[in-house]
């Protein structure tokens, strides 16, 4: 039957229920996008600025030959203790200079403005500046990371892929096709699987300050299989955004040699939502070697219904009409667990 085609039977069955045979056509329809269609062009023409400092940054000021001004803790103490604090408003003190602005200005700026300041008491002064601590600009991680401390931003500009790689993504329990990137209050849904394929996308994205990084946990990422199988159980799957059909027959001992019906293994989706849209019933014929193939290019998403039914089965209509309300029951009732607790 096509994909548009509906279960005859009453009128209610047909309102809920459209009956779909995976077929090779109908995954060559819903082969998955290119990965870097899902990269906003946004995120990778965006290119940092100089620096700019902040209240919180620390700054060493060198002013050559003058080591009293240069090292006032003393030239044995450590390059941070003779650092220059940024003020929360954004000024620091200088001697001979007083309290200048510093705050929104790059390195470059600041160091021309000490060396005109001090020229009054310094002939010809030569001047160096560096930020020894950055403190003032974030970017903020959330979730499945080993490693959630903030990431200063600083004068090298920080990539995606460095910021992934220094807080190690928890591979047991994220959820990798559904990294959030917010910013400047838009919010951007990648997958980390196009950030990282052969075009290396995520070393071309760069943070900026304020960025946040939401990584979830994928801890609701479940297909119950039922019917005849060997053992019927929820399935999970953490670090991939799906698990295909034949991986998840597999993860169950596969179908009961005695008692299934290898016509009869269905796929429901949308049972839990049948106020809004009907459910879909994918169907495998399972009694070929070869449909196992199909099964496995066959992606489940999460919430997903596998059912094997039994041998003996003749009147599918019917079936299907009984069948439908179990599945509505079994993925309601894992929505209201996993709501419960979280």
């Amino acid at each position: 039957m096509s994909e548009k085609g509906l279960v005859r039977g009453t009128p209610a069955d047909n309102s809920q229920i459209q009956l779909v045979t995976i077929t090779p056509q109908l995954l060559a329809e819903n082969h998955s996008p290119t990965l870097n269609a899902t990269v906003p062009q946004e995120l990778l023409s965006y290119q940092p600025g100089p620096y700019r400092i902040g209240p919180g940054d620390s700054l060493y000021i060198t002013v050559w030959d003058h080591p009293e001004l240069t090292s006032p803790a003393g030239t044995q103490q450590q390059t941070a203790a003779n650092g220059r604090l940024v003020r929360s408003d954004g000024t620091l003190f200088y001697p001979y200079v007083g309290s200048i602005e510093v705050a929104g200005k790059t390195i470059e700026e600041v160091r021309q403005t000490i060396a005109s300041k001090i020229a009054k008491f310094v002939e010809r002064p030569q001047v160096d500046v560096s930020v020894v601590a950055y403190n003032s600009q974030h970017v903020m991680l959330q979730g499945a990371f080993m490693k959630t401390d903030p990431q200063s931003i600083t004068s090298v500009p920080l990539t995606l892929s460095q910021a992934i790689g220094t807080a190690t993504v928890n591979s047991d329990q994220a959820n990798v096709s559904n990294l959030i990137l917010s910013r400047d209050g838009h919010v951007y849904h990648l997958d980390m699987a196009a950030l990282y394929d052969q075009r290396g996308l995520a070393k071309d994205i760069y943070l900026k300050p304020g960025d946040r990084l939401m990584l979830p946990y994928n801890d609701s990422a479940e297909v119950y299989v039922m019917g005849e199988v060997m053992r019927p159980q929820a399935v999970t799957f953490r670090t991939l955004p799906f698990i295909t059909l034949t991986q998840a027959l597999g993860r169950v001992g596969g179908l009961n040699p005695v008692t299934s019906n290898g016509r009869a293994v269905y796929v429901i989706r949308g049972a839990n939502d049948l106020a809004n849209a009907p459910a879909k019933v994918f169907q495998l014929d399972a009694r070929s070697p070869s449909a196992f193939a199909l099964g496995d290019d066959f992606k489940l998403k999460s919430g997903d219904v596998v059912f094997v039914g039994a041998a003996g089965i003749t009147r599918w209509n019917r079936f299907l009409s009984q069948l439908l309300p179990s599945a509505t029951l079994v993925t309601s009732a894992a929505a209201a667990n996993y709501s419960a607790t979280h």
